[in-house]
């Protein structure tokens, strides 16, 4: 499902550059849950940037489903993300203005694919737990929940992969704990893959897959122990 191939991210020039990312190669599995760790500064977000494709390498190659994002332009890339990734952020970034319902459906509107989405919208509402909400405003509703309809519209397009930068790291610890384990349940129900950056590596239990960065680089030992 992705293949990361000797990736390299540098940002400046000359004696000012900075290398972000230093050979990386990773391959994840479809279905896999897979995280991402590291102190802060140390690269794991920018990976995640690089695999979401928001941002293009320096160096390397990022095959998503058996497509290598580097052939692609800016029209082709946009969207390729949009059908392919699915995106849930620390802080929800929910539009308070437009209901719970109307904030999942944002990507089909995007993509252009409303046909039947309402009704597919309000199975993944239920299945989050959120039915009785679908009619209020995003600014109505608690600080979880919030997160769970970031959860639903990540995956209302039907992503190859969905990709969560500290998704825990702006909840309190029972709506932490909710949230955690409603990502490993959909991963399991819907065979998605899931990549997830995060500071707390115990709050995520057994995992299929641990990528540990340090210095923009990859801890071998690490990444090794987690495939055994």
């Amino acid at each position: 499902m992705l293949d990361i191939r000797n990736l390299e991210k540098v940002y400046g020039e000359g004696e000012t550059s900075v290398h972000a990312l230093q050979n990386i190669n990773v391959s994840v599995k479809r279905g896999e849950f897979m995280l991402i760790v590291g102190s802060s500064g140390s690269g794991k977000s920018t990976l995640l940037n690089m695999i979401g494709l928001l941002d293009r390498p320096t160096n390397g190659s990022i095959l998503i489903d058996g497509t290598d994002a580097s052939t692609l332009n800016d029209n082709s890339l946009s969207s390729f993300r949009n059908s392919k990734l699915g995106f849930i952020f620390q802080f929800s970034n929910l539009l308070s203005d437009l209901t719970v319902l109307e904030n999942v459906l944002l990507p089909r509107k995007i993509q252009g694919t409303l046909e039947g989405a309402e009704e597919e919208a309000r199975a993944l509402l239920r299945t989050v737990g959120l039915e009785a909400q679908v009619n209020k405003f995003a600014n109505k509703i608690s600080g979880g929940q919030a997160q769970r309809v970031a959860i639903t519209r990540a995956l209302i397009n039907k992503p190859a992969i969905v990709l969560a930068d500290e998704p825990t790291g702006n909840l309190d610890s029972i709506s932490a704990e909710t949230t955690v384990q409603l990502l490993k349940s959909l991963n399991k129900k819907l065979n998605q893959t899931f990549i997830i950056v995060t500071h707390d590596r115990p709050q995520f239990g057994d995992v299929d897959k641990i990528v540990t960065i340090k210095d923009g680089k990859i801890i071998e030992g690490e990444l090794e122990a987690s495939l055994a």
